[in-house]
């Protein structure tokens, strides 16, 4: 989902933005109900295990195809997002820092309102998006300011793990919100672990992860080349390397999937580089170079001019192959024109 569509259809009832905080506090929200804001893979999955947990889930979907799917699934969808305002806890799940600014602050000289404005006192955003530390301590300072809760709570995992449940989750946030956020936490993941009162620390913890994971392929990538250029099956190699020192579950899924050139769609590579980009970031505000880290930005803007961007970042096997030398077959079509 797109900023522009994303804004595109907030609240357009003129109600101003500027109203008391008093006045918008007399109806507390109702107890239980979730809204979901960011109807991908990611949080189409998660929004159905919050249903099949009992919990009511307010959609907000962009696209009117999507509303009788979404229904089917158990989920209450809705185009306008002004009927997420009375939601206890609304989660986003969008893909970079403009999306979820977007949704908080809305657009106030259009009229349009965004979570921030519209959300009763007391209400929580929890926000799952993967976004730079700074962002996410602006928009838990404009919820503070609106007396709301937010709480930062990212995921280490894919669909499929959404899906069975098993994301890693990175939650920080004030201690009271984070433990009210809990039972929906503990509805998607199989772990959370609080990291403290920051919400801009659980997000930084989420992009260096990120970074260990791609610098990872990366080299499993380097490394599968190397064995192809010299004549040799990387299979044994990886078997030998994922029974020994490097069995966790980073080398061992992507090892496999690289060997056997599975580049299937999955975390997509403008993605990648998205969070590649915000690390770099945080690494020059904190003044400690990531080298390794600007490499894999070089081979995923090399890999998206190739054409494959929507490819997993698995992909990176197949730009270390080509760089070696290789003649591959694209996986993806030539575009039109």
């Amino acid at each position: 989902m797109s900023k522009d569509d994303i804004i595109s259809t907030l609240d357009r009832s003129g109600a101003s933005a500027a109203e008391p905080v008093e006045q918008r506090g007399r109806r507390q929200p109702v107890l239980g109900e979730i809204g979901v804001v960011g109807l991908g893979h990611m949080g189409t999955a998660m929004a159905i295990n919050l249903a099949a947990a009992g919990h009511r889930v307010m959609a907000y979907v962009r696209r009117r195809e999507k509303m009788d799917e979404l229904a089917a699934l158990g989920l209450a969808p809705t185009r306008d997002i002004v009927d997420l305002f009375d939601c206890a806890v609304v989660i986003s799940m969008l893909p970079d820092d403009a999306a979820v600014r977007d949704v908080v602050l809305g657009r106030p000289e259009l009229g349009i309102k965004g979570l921030a404005a519209g959300l009763k006192p007391g209400a929580i955003h929890l926000s799952m998006s993967t976004i730079s530390s700074t962002a996410a301590s602006e928009l838990a300072s404009e919820h503070a300011r609106h007396g709301q809760g937010y709480v930062a709570a990212p995921v280490f995992g894919n669909p499929d793990a959404a899906r069975a449940r098993q994301l890693f989750v990175v939650a920080a946030g004030a201690a009271a919100e984070v433990e009210r956020c809990r039972p929906i936490l503990d509805s998607l993941g199989q772990k959370t672990f609080v990291v403290g009162t920051d919400p801009g620390h659980a997000n930084l913890i989420k992009l260096l992860g990120n970074m260990v994971t791609a610098t990872a392929i990366e080299m499993l990538a380097e490394v599968v080349a190397v064995f192809l250029r010299r004549g040799h099956d990387p299979k044994p190699f990886i078997d030998i390397l994922t029974s020994t020192m490097f069995g966790g579950r980073a080398h061992k899924i992507y090892s496999d999937k690289i060997v056997r050139q599975s580049y299937a769609p999955g975390f997509a590579l403008p993605l990648v580089l998205k969070d590649v980009r915000l690390a770099l970031a945080e690494a020059e505000k904190a003044g400690a170079p990531m080298p390794s880290v600007s490499v894999v930005r070089d081979r995923l803007i090399t890999g998206i001019s190739r054409g494959y961007g929507d490819l997993d970042w698995t992909a990176l096997g197949l730009i270390a192959v080509e760089e070696a030398g290789f003649n591959v077959v694209s996986p993806v079509p030539p575009r039109a024109g």
